[in-house]
């Protein structure tokens, strides 16, 4: 009786792990589906443009983008564009089990570009966000500001445990750093999935790009996905099954949502633009 016992308490736990396993790769490959879309955005039309000397498309995008005269301005906007197409490629390729096991030089090369990438990406971000101004109030301002900070910490760190040969840390460091790299994504699906529901601006002025939404969303762009692996880690880690199963279905219902966003920043924001 306590062998049976015994048997039936860990088979549902290793199903369950399973299951959660399961979900988190479904959200996992829905995420890096809408990023690829998202880069293949950036190069067609952001690249397309800049090699005809399109400059004004690039300015009717971006909220003081290419501004004549000033060199250095321009140049960190040039820049950013090019670098997050590189991170938002990187990134998800830096994750992939079958890339790390079976291309380990890649994966380390690719590492290092990543996190380069991250960290001047980060201070170009500062730099624009405090010297050429962005459209929006203080609170998005100081929200990118600590999305760049964060950035740039967790990226130090996840370097840290690779350089110390502590891959387990490391891993989880590198999943923390690409949840915030990933902010400006999660922002661009986030508000389109808002807009989606509610079929007009609710919560915001879209004259001024301002609000408690946007101010929300600004913060809940990189913390909430951090919250969200944090409780997937915990699951991971001590949650009994039940616990396990409803982390699982979590993410289910976070990648029903995300799908439903991606599908509205691909038809509203950047396919009418290819």
């Amino acid at each position: 009786m306590t062998e049976a016992v015994s048997i039936n308490a860990v088979e549902p736990t290793s199903a369950a792990s399973k299951i959660l396993k399961t979900s988190a790769t479904l959200w996992f490959l829905t995420a890096v589906a809408g990023q690829f879309i998202f880069a293949y955005y950036i190069l067609v039309f952001y690249g397309s443009n800049a090699l005809q000397g399109n400059w004004d498309a690039w300015t009717k995008r971006l909220i003081n983008g290419i501004i004549e005269g000033d060199l250095i301005g321009n140049a960190a906007v040039i820049l950013h564009i090019v670098l997050a197409f590189v991170i938002t490629v990187s990134g998800p390729l830096q994750l992939i089990p079958q890339i790390r096991n079976r291309f380990p030089t890649f994966h380390h090369w690719n590492g290092r570009v990543y996190i380069l990438t991250a960290f001047v990406i980060s201070l170009g971000a500062l730099y624009m966000t405090w010297t050429r101004g962005i459209i929006g109030d203080l609170s998005q301002h100081i929200s990118i500001s600590l999305n760049a900070v964060l950035i740039m910490l967790f990226a130090a760190i996840a370097l840290r445990y690779a350089m110390a040969r502590q891959i387990a840390i490391h891993r989880r460091w590198a999943l923390r750093l690409f949840l915030v790299v990933s902010g400006v994504w999660f922002f661009r699906v986030g508000f389109m999935l808002w807009m989606l529901i509610h079929q007009k601006p609710v919560g915001f002025d879209p004259e001024t790009f301002t609000g408690p939404f946007l101010t929300f969303i600004a913060f809940g762009q990189y913390l909430l996905p951090l919250a969200i692996l944090e409780l997937y880690f915990r699951a991971q880690d001590r949650a009994s099954a039940q616990g396990q199963l409803a982390m699982a279905a979590t993410l289910v219902v976070l990648t029903i949502l995300m799908s439903v966003g991606i599908f509205g920043a691909v038809v509203g924001m950047w396919l009418p633009l290819l």
